[in-house]
Parts: C-alpha cells; sequence; structure tokens
C-alpha cells in the first residue's frame, strides 16, 4: 500500500480536475472508505485505486449544491480565489481566510 498521507486539508477549496464541480473539504479518509456498491457504480475506465486519500466535500457546480466523495488524484487546488456559496458552510466553519475556510472550534460531548 502506498503513502496515503492527506495532499489537501480540511477548509481548503478544490475543484475535480474533470468534471465542472468544486468544493470545500470538511473531511477526509486516508484510503477510501464508502461503500463497495458506490464503487462499483464508478465507469471501470476512471475508477481510481481505493488505497489513496478519499475527501468528503461541500460541493457545488453552477446549478447546486451538494455532497461530494473524490480521491485525491481527481482534485486540485481551486485557484479562482473565491468563497463557496454552499449552505452548510456556515455550520462547520467560521471565517473566510485566503483561499480556506476556518474550522469552527466545537465543544467536546
Amino acid at each position: 500500500m502506498k503513502d496515503a498521507t492527506a495532499r489537501f486539508s480540511i477548509g481548503q477549496i478544490v475543484r475535480h480536475r474533470h468534471f465542472p464541480f468544486r468544493g470545500v473539504i470538511f473531511d477526509v479518509d486516508p484510503i477510501y472508505m464508502n461503500t463497495e456498491e458506490w464503487y462499483e457504480s464508478i465507469p471501470p475506465e476512471v475508477r481510481p485505486p481505493k488505497d489513496q486519500p478519499f475527501y468528503h466535500l461541500l460541493a457545488e457546480n453552477e446549478e447546486t449544491t451538494y455532497i461530494a466523495y473524490v480521491s485525491e488524484q481527481n482534485l486540485q487546488e481551486d485557484d479562482t480565489g473565491e468563497p463557496c456559496r454552499h449552505p452548510q458552510i456556515s455550520e462547520m466553519f467560521g471565517e473566510w481566510k485566503g483561499n480556506r475556510y476556518v474550522w469552527l472550534q466545537r465543544p467536546a460531548n
């Protein structure tokens, strides 16, 4: 298994390399941790290896907002300098600083 150190971090805005969407990272899995059914639904010719970080994104495209789960190989840093408009951002993050959101400090249960 290769080194699964995440290249991107929570609060960072990234964009998909092949599809027209971008989003804010709110969680990272060191390797693929979604369902086998979801994985098998990806066409084999573009199915990413499981042994890399996968990112949970508050994603958006021109039409809508949603949650996305994307392999590291399919992401790149967003260089627009623009914040995202996803409505759940304010639930997880505080201020917008430069090219990222600051994670809200929540009290422990």
